[in-house]
């Protein structure tokens, strides 16, 4: 593994689970029965763990968009024109997209990175362009070995960067890139184990009659490259894509900063899975948004032994599930400080049976 690429994993620390339990002890004191607000509770106990303390607050939040196109677009597993990537790059800029009206709604920021978009810059997106697209992984690894660390130390330092200059207390991810599904199914199959019938969906509007034929595409990427299930790089250069690496990065870098994630959907699990071989600790900074409607994503939430609060059919990707997951936070703040205590109203409420 890279040095750096160490180094940054090594800065990943376990969340507290000191933090946790207290914060658990003073949920289970409010005024309600016991778990009554449900997942609201574990989230304020699991903010209480990343935080490192009991009295802790949102801050700023921001969702980082990684956008880049996919040579496997060219074996016909989507139906998008691939152009589509960057048009939805500059209506996102122009804010015109799903994540970013969604965003505006709960005041949260959106900065739309380009990593590997096949256009020329675009004004007003951030550019860490590696190519224009990645590699054609039913014909070639996506990226090199050596590629696939780089952007991911990259990333990983603009949004620490960002944590630290913005002073955030939350980011969430999203992508765009046209046939992106297909790459995140390849990750999500060779990670979890199961066969890629198992996991590959139709993505965007994909006819049901082109399924196998995807479902073939992605098995026979795996069985030509044989990528290592134990090595997050690896699997990532060889069946990945840059929108899915660039996302790996910024899971790193916010957890290196003792900052929550807050993911989006499917692709968005296929490089948390990435995260989660490169270092295990950044699972514990992992706020899922969505139960994401595209196939394999029931099977890669169970592998990441995540619970999402949305249940609304969502597929859009760009980090719109994360956008609507973020009042929940601030939901869960509020319900820690501001309610009040049985001691306190002298409410004496029976033990569950």
């Amino acid at each position: 593994m890279n040095p750096l690429l160490a180094e940054l994993a090594a800065a990943i620390l376990p969340v507290d689970e000191k933090s946790r339990q207290h914060a658990r002890n003073h949920v289970d004191q409010l005024i309600k029965p016991l778990g009554s607000l449900g997942l609201l509770e574990q989230l304020a106990c699991q903010l209480a763990a990343i935080y490192r303390t009991t009295n802790w607050k949102v801050g700023p939040k921001k969702i980082f968009v990684m956008a880049g196109d996919h040579g496997v677009y060219d074996e016909g597993v989507a139906v998008s024109p691939q152009e589509v990537t960057a048009i939805q790059a500059g209506n996102n800029v122009r804010g015109l997209t799903g994540v970013s009206v969604l965003s505006q709604s709960n005041g949260v920021e959106v900065e739309m990175i380009d990593v590997g978009i096949d256009c020329d810059p675009i004004e007003g997106i951030t550019n860490m362009k590696v190519a224009r697209g990645c590699g054609n992984i039913l014909k070639e690894p996506a990226m090199t070995y050596a590629q696939t660390e780089q952007l991911i130390l990259d990333v990983a330092n603009h949004v620490k960067q960002s944590i630290d200059h913005d002073q955030l207390g939350v980011i969430g991810v999203g992508e765009l890139g046209i046939a992106n599904t297909t790459p995140a199914a390849a990750i999500v199959s060779v990670v979890t184990g199961h066969e890629p019938e198992s996991v590959v969906g139709l993505g965007a509007n994909l006819p049901e009659c082109r399924l196998k034929h995807k479902v073939n595409v992605v098995t026979e990427a795996i069985a030509l490259h044989c990528p290592n299930s134990q090595d997050g790089v690896d699997i990532m250069a060889k069946v990945g894509g840059f929108d899915l690496a660039a996302m790996t990065g910024a899971m790193l870098g916010a957890a290196a900063m003792k900052t929550p994630v807050v993911l989006d959907g499917f692709l968005s699990y296929a490089s948390a899975l990435v995260a989660c071989l490169i270092e295990p600790n950044v699972a514990g900074y992992f706020i899922p948004s969505h139960q994401s409607a595209e196939k394999g994503a029931v099977l890669a939430l169970e592998h990441l032994k995540l619970e999402p609060f949305i249940h609304m059919g969502l597929r859009l990707g760009e980090g719109s599930g994360a956008a609507l997951a973020m009042p929940f936070l601030d939901a869960a703040h509020a319900m820690y400080y501001r309610m009040g205590t049985l001691q306190a109203t002298g409410i004496n409420l029976p033990d569950p049976v």
